[in-house]
Formats: C-alpha cells, structure tokens, sequence
C-alpha cells in the first residue's frame, strides 16, 4: 500500500484518495476542537498559507480517542475551524487513530515511523512529494518548529 492509494472521506463527505495530494509535500495531523493543544490550528492555518503555492499542505484529521475533545459532528467541526481559525486547508471525516478502528492511513503512518501507537492529539507526520514519510512530531511540537523541515523538503 502506497500513500497515494488510501481512501478517504472529506470533511464534508466526499470519497476521495490521497492521490488527489500527489507531487505535494504534506502534514497529516490529528487534530481536536477541545484540546490544549487547540490554538496549534493557528500554526497550521499559517505553515499551510505561506506554503500553498510552492506545494505544501496540511491534511487535518478530527479524531476523538483522546479524551473525548473531538465530540462534534463533522459540520460541528468545520463551523468551529471556520470561524475560530479561519482554517482553509483540507479537513477530513473524523478517524480513529489506534486500535482495531484505526483508520487505514494511521496504520500505515505508525507502521512507516516505527509502529508506536498515536500519543495524543495533534502528532504530526511529515511527508515528502513522493508520499514517503519522512519524520514524525510529538503533539507538543508546534507547527512553527516542524516549518524548518518542511521548508528543506520544499527546495
């Protein structure tokens, strides 16, 4: 299985593949509306608007494994990205990370950095153009730190 070839659901319920991000350096993060870690949607919202046009983007997942801070319904979530953080990259439909739910591209993102379970909301994964992955981020690590990373893989 390649990146490429996972399915997914967008945020408003379009079936797609990741495919649709190929040639494009990415972010894939677990994220959550009730969280501490929250305001790192403004660090994503920014990596994810100066990056854009050089082929960058940010892929949110909601996921509600982590005490509860994703409880929403998927409009629930898009209002509250929207109008909080004005978040314009692509949102998907809410996945499990671990456990027998997890969804496939969380096996595959675990199974490329290792296999160690999702800590928390908010890890980062990062990926190159070709859709390997290239380095996994702890949930405290900001998106203006991950930025030098990124910007090397970007040329």
């Amino acid at each position: 299985m390649s990146l490429h070839s996972i399915s997914v659901r967008t945020i408003d319920g379009r079936d797609t593949t990741l495919a649709e991000f190929s040639g494009r350096a990415l972010l894939i993060v677990n994220v959550a509306s009730q969280c501490g870690l929250t305001p790192q949607y403004s660090g994503l919202q920014s990596l994810h608007a100066r990056l854009a046009d050089r082929g960058f983007a940010v892929l949110g997942f909601p996921c509600n494994q982590f005490g509860a801070q994703e409880p929403g319904s998927e409009a629930e979530i898009q209002r509250f990205c929207d109008s909080r953080f004005q978040v314009a990259f692509p949102m998907f439909a809410k996945v499990e990370v671990n456990g027998a739910g997890a969804h496939p591209l969380y096996q595959w993102l675990k199974s490329q950095s290792g296999g160690a379970d999702i800590g928390w909301n908010f890890a980062k994964f990062l990926v190159d153009r070709k859709g390997a992955l290239v380095s996994r981020h702890a949930p405290t690590d900001t998106p203006e730190s991950i930025a030098p990373a990124i910007e090397r893989l970007l040329g």
